[in-house]
C-alpha cells in the first residue's frame, strides 16, 4: 500500500538556518556531519538520512547516516553506477522511490541494516556540474515523497556542495573533490592546435563567475529583490546589444545574444531560482544552484546542439552574478602581459576584443580547427589549442599555463621541468621567427630558380597589417563573409563600399581576390533568418545561397566594383558544384557592370572574375569551365573533405585521411594539366598551404601560386629557398600510383635528404 507523504517537521528556511548554526560549533568535522544528518531526517520526517561522498576511483563512501548501522559508516562503499547511491552519481539526476529493494539497480549491502526501509528519496550533491556525493532519505512506509520535499532536499544538497568543497564536513586526504573543485596538481591535457606558436603565460577566465558571496538569506523578500533586479538588469542589457549598431557589439557574435536574450526572458528558469531563494538561499546560491543543476543534465545529452546551449547558459548565469554583485558586466578586464585565455568557445569578434598584444595564447574546450575564431587567432599570430575537453573543469584564475599550438598540447601548473622544456622550445621559436624575419622581404625562389608566389589569407582589417608583416605578396583568399557576420546589421552599400576601398587602398600595389559571400552551413547571419538543416554543410550555402538571393549577391558586387574604380578587381564564387552555377553569378556581375555604366559611375580598370574548385563535380568540368573565367583557385579544405566525405572538423573522423595522400596529389595533378592545357593562371589556398611540408609536395607538383595565414608564410618561404624543384618533381613522378594511405613519410624523408627546412 502506498501512502502519502506527511507533513514536513519545519520548512527549508528553518533547516538551513540549523545547519548554518551548526557549522559554526566547535566540533569536530566527523560531529558536524553527524550533526547533519540528524538535522536533515528530523526536518524530512525520516527514519534515515544518509550522506555518501565521492572518494578516489569514483566511489562513494557512507559518511554519516541517522538510521542504518553506525559501523557501516566509512565501510560501505558503491562505485558510480553500482546500486541506487552509485546511479544517482552516475547520472547526477535524483531518484524518488516507492520500494526500493524491488528496483533492477538496488544493491543490498548487509552491513547497513536497510532491510525495514522501502521509501527512497536520493539528488546528487553537485559543484559546478560535478557529482561530489549523494544525500539520501528513507522511511519504512511505502510512500512516495512530494515535489515539495524533492525541492528542499535538493535545496539542502547544494548547501552541502559547498559545505563539503570547503573542508568543513569531513577530510579530503583520500578524496578526489578538492582536485576537482580547487584544482592544485599539475595536469596535460592533449587537444588540437588552432594556430601554430607556444606560449607560457598566468591564466585568465572569459568572463569568470563571481565566487564570493553568502549561501544563506538573511531575508527571503530583500533576496528575491535583488533577483529580480539582476534579472530585469540582464535583460535590459542584451536587449541593448541587440539593438546597438555601433562597435560595442563586435564582441557578441549576434546569434549567441539572440539565446541570451531567449533565456533570460525564460520564465521557468526565473521560477527555479525564485524557488531556490524562497528555500533559504541568497539571489547568489539560487543562481548557482539551478545552473548547477542544468549544466549536470545537459551535459549528458548526446544532441550537440543541445549540448552547445550550455555555453550560453553558463554565460547568461555568469553575466546575472556580476549583475548580483554590482560589478562591471564587461567581457574583459586588465590582465596580465601574456596571459593565457581559457574559455569554452568564442567568437571571433570576442577574442578581437582582447589585445594581441598582450594576449599570449588561447585555450578552448571547444571549438574546431576551420572556425572564424581560428581564422582569427591565425591571423593574429596568437597560439590557440581547442577541443580541449573539460578544460574548465581543472583550471582556475591565475594558474600558469603552457600551450603548444604545434603539437596541440596544454599544461596547467606545469612542473619546473615543463616549463624549463617549454623556456628551450620558445628561445628556438624565437630564433626561427628571427630567420623568418631575415627574409620577409626576400623572394620565395627556390633554389633552381622558380619563383613561388607566397600570398595570404584575410577577411578583417586587422588582419591587413600582416600583409607587410609576413612579407605577403598579396592577398589569395579576402573572406568578405567575416564583416557581415560581426556586424549587428546587414552592411549598408556605402559601408561595404568603404571597407573594400580600405582593403585595397593598404594592399597597394599587391593583389587582392575578394571571395564572394560564403555563408550557410556553420556561417550564419546574427540578423539573418536561420532554417534548420539536417546536413548544413552540404546545404545552401555559399554560391547556392547567393542564387537563391540574388539581390544579396548583386548587392556585394556592387560595392566592389563601386570600391575598385580606377584600379584592379579580381573577384571569385565559392562551392561551385556545376559550371551552369558559373554562369548565373557572372551573369548577375555583368548585370551589376551594365548598370554602372548606364549611370556613368567608374568602373575597375582590370575585371578578373574566377571561380574557386571546391566541390569534386566541378574538376570534371573544368573543360567546360575554364574558358569561361580568367582564373580558378583550389579550396583545399572544402575540395578535400568533400573528396573523402569526412568532415575536417570532426575529431572522430578527421584524421581518416591525409593531405598527402596519392589519391589526393593525383586530383591536384590533373586539376593543374588542364589548366596549364586552357594557359589558365591557377592557385591554391587552404591550411595545406600553410603547412611546410605540404606546401612543397604542392610546389613539386606545380602550383606557383598558394595562399595561408599570414602567421605561416615565414616557416613556407624558409622552405621553398632551400628546395630544388625541377629534383622534387622526379621524386614525386614515383608517388602518384602507390597503394600507400599517405606517402607523408616518404617526403619527409626526402626534405631531411636534401635539407629541406620543414
Amino acid at each position: 500500500m502506498t501512502l502519502s507523504a506527511p507533513q514536513m517537521g519545519v520548512g527549508p528556511r528553518a533547516l538551513l538556518r540549523r545547519l548554518r548554526e551548526a557549522m559554526v560549533e566547535p566540533v569536530a568535522a566527523q560531529q558536524r556531519l553527524d550533526r547533519t544528518v540528524e538535522l536533515i531526517a528530523a526536518n524530512m520526517v525520516a527514519e534515515v538520512c544518509s550522506i555518501y561522498i565521492r572518494r578516489a576511483g569514483d566511489q562513494l563512501e557512507l559518511c554519516a547516516t541517522k538510521g542504518l548501522q553506525p559501523s557501516a559508516v566509512h565501510k560501505t562503499r558503491l562505485r558510480f553506477g553500482e546500486g541506487l547511491v552509485g546511479e544517482i552519481a552516475r547520472t547526477a539526476e535524483p531518484l524518488n522511490l516507492t520500494d526500493a529493494p524491488h528496483h533492477p539497480k538496488f544493491a543490498y549491502r548487509p552491513e547497513t541494516g536497510e532491510d525495514p526501509f522501502h521509501s527512497f528519496l536520493g539528488v546528487p550533491i553537485l559543484k559546478g556540474g560535478h557529482v561530489l556525493g549523494v544525500l539520501v532519505v528513507q522511511n519504512q512506509t511505502q510512500r512516495h515523497y512530494s515535489e515539495e520535499e524533492l525541492e528542499a532536499l535538493q535545496t539542502v544538497a547544494m548547501v552541502l556542495a559547498e559545505i563539503v568543497a570547503s573542508g568543513q564536513l569531513i577530510q579530503l586526504d583520500d578524496a578526489v573533490i578538492d582536485e576537482e573543485i580547487t584544482p592544485t596538481r599539475p595536469y596535460r591535457q592533449n587537444g588540437v592546435g588552432f594556430a601554430d606558436g607556444v606560449a607560457v603565460g598566468k591564466v585568465i577566465l572569459h568572463a569568470p563567475p563571481i565566487k564570493d558571496h553568502a549561501l544563506f538569506a538573511e531575508d527571503v523578500t530583500v533576496e528575491l529583490q535583488r533577483l529580480e533586479q539582476g534579472v530585469e538588469q540582464l535583460r535590459q542589457s542584451i536587449d541593448s546589444m541587440l539593438s546597438a549598431v555601433d562597435s560595442s557589439l563586435i564582441g557578441e557574435p549576434r546569434d549567441v545574444l539572440e539565446a541570451y536574450r531567449m533565456f533570460a526572458h525564460d520564465r521557468g528558469w526565473v521560477r527555479r531560482m525564485e524557488e531556490a531563494v524562497g528555500h533559504g538561499l541568497t539571489a547568489e546560491a539560487a543562481v548557482e544552484q539551478v545552473q548547477s543543476d542544468t549544466r549536470a543534465r545537459l551535459s549528458r545529452q548526446r544532441d550537440p546542439y543541445i549540448r552547445d546551449r550550455l555555453h550560453d547558459l553558463d554565460d547568461l548565469a555568469h553575466r546575472l552574478l556580476r549583475f548580483l554583485a554590482g560589478k562591471d558586466n564587461g567581457s574583459v578586464r586588465e590582465y596580465p602581459a601574456g596571459a593565457i585565455l581559457v574559455a569554452h568557445n568564442l567568437g571571433p569578434a570576442e577574442l578581437l576584443d582582447y589585445d594581441p598584444n598582450r594576449l599570449g595564447g588561447v585555450i578552448l574546450a571547444e571549438g574546431s580547427p576551420g572556425s572564424h575564431v581560428a581564422i582569427v587567432a591565425r591571423a593574429m599570430a596568437v597560439p590557440m589549442v581547442g577541443m580541449v575537453d573539460g578544460v574548465l573543469d581543472h583550471v582556475k584564475e591565475g594558474d600558469w599555463a603552457v600551450i603548444d599550438g604545434e603539437n596541440g598540447e596544454i599544461y596547467l601548473r606545469p612542473t619546473q621541468g615543463i616549463l624549463s622544456a617549454y623556456d628551450e622550445k620558445i628561445a628556438l621559436h624565437e630564433q626561427r621567427q628571427a630567420k623568418f624575419t631575415a627574409i620577409r622581404n626576400a623572394p620565395a625562389t627556390t633554389r633552381d630558380g622558380h619563383e613561388i608566389e607566397l600570398q595570404m589569407n584575410a577577411g578583417l582589417l586587422v588582419d591587413l597589417q600582416h600583409l607587410d608583416l609576413a612579407g605577403a605578396q598579396g592577398i589569395g583568399l579576402f573572406r568578405t563573409e567575416l564583416q557581415f557576420m560581426v556586424s549587428s546589421t546587414m552592411p549598408r552599400l556605402g559601408a561595404q563600399v568603404s571597407f573594400y576601398q580600405e582593403v585595397l587602398d593598404t594592399a597597394g600595389h599587391r593583389p587582392v581576390t575578394f571571395r564572394t559571400l560564403d555563408l550557410g552551413g556553420d556561417k550564419i547571419l546574427p540578423y539573418g533568418h536561420v532554417r534548420r538543416e539536417a546536413n548544413p554543410a552540404l546545404g545552401l550555402r555559399a554560391i547556392r545561397l547567393a542564387l537563391a538571393r540574388p539581390a544579396l549577391l548583386r548587392y556585394q558586387l556592387r560595392a566592389l566594383l563601386m570600391a575598385a574604380a580606377g584600379r584592379g578587381l579580381r573577384v571569385m564564387f565559392p562551392m561551385v558544384a556545376e559550371v551552369e552555377e558559373y554562369r548565373q553569378a557572372r551573369a548577375l556581375l555583368d548585370v551589376e557592370v551594365e548598370r554602372l555604366k548606364r549611370l556613368n559611375q567608374a568602373l575597375p580598370d582590370k575585371l578578373e572574375v574566377g571561380c574557386m574548385i571546391e566541390v569534386p563535380s566541378l574538376v570534371w568540368q573544368l573543360g567546360a569551365l575554364l574558358p569561361l573565367v580568367d582564373f580558378v583557385s583550389v579550396g583545399s579544405n572544402d575540395l578535400i573533405q568533400f573528396f573523402f566525405a569526412s568532415d575536417r572538423t570532426n575529431p572522430q573522423v578527421s584524421d581518416r585521411y591525409d593531405f598527402l595522400s596519392p589519391t589526393v596529389l593525383g586530383l591536384l595533378r590533373h586539376i593543374l594539366a588542364e589548366c596549364r592545357a586552357h594557359n589558365l593562371p591557377v592557385s591554391l589556398c587552404g591550411e595545406a598551404a600553410g603547412q611546410p611540408l605540404e606546401a612543397m609536395a604542392l610546389i613539386g607538383l606545380g602550383f606557383r601560386a598558394i595562399s595561408m595565414p599570414p602567421a605561416r608564410i615565414g616557416p613556407v618561404k624558409l622552405m621553398a629557398r632551400g628546395l630544388h624543384v625541377e629534383q622534387l618533381a622526379q621524386f614525386m613522378d614515383d608517388l602518384f600510383l602507390r597503394p600507400d594511405r599517405s606517402v607523408r613519410h616518404l617526403l619527409k624523408e626526402y626534405a631531411e635528404k636534401n635539407g629541406v627546412i620543414v
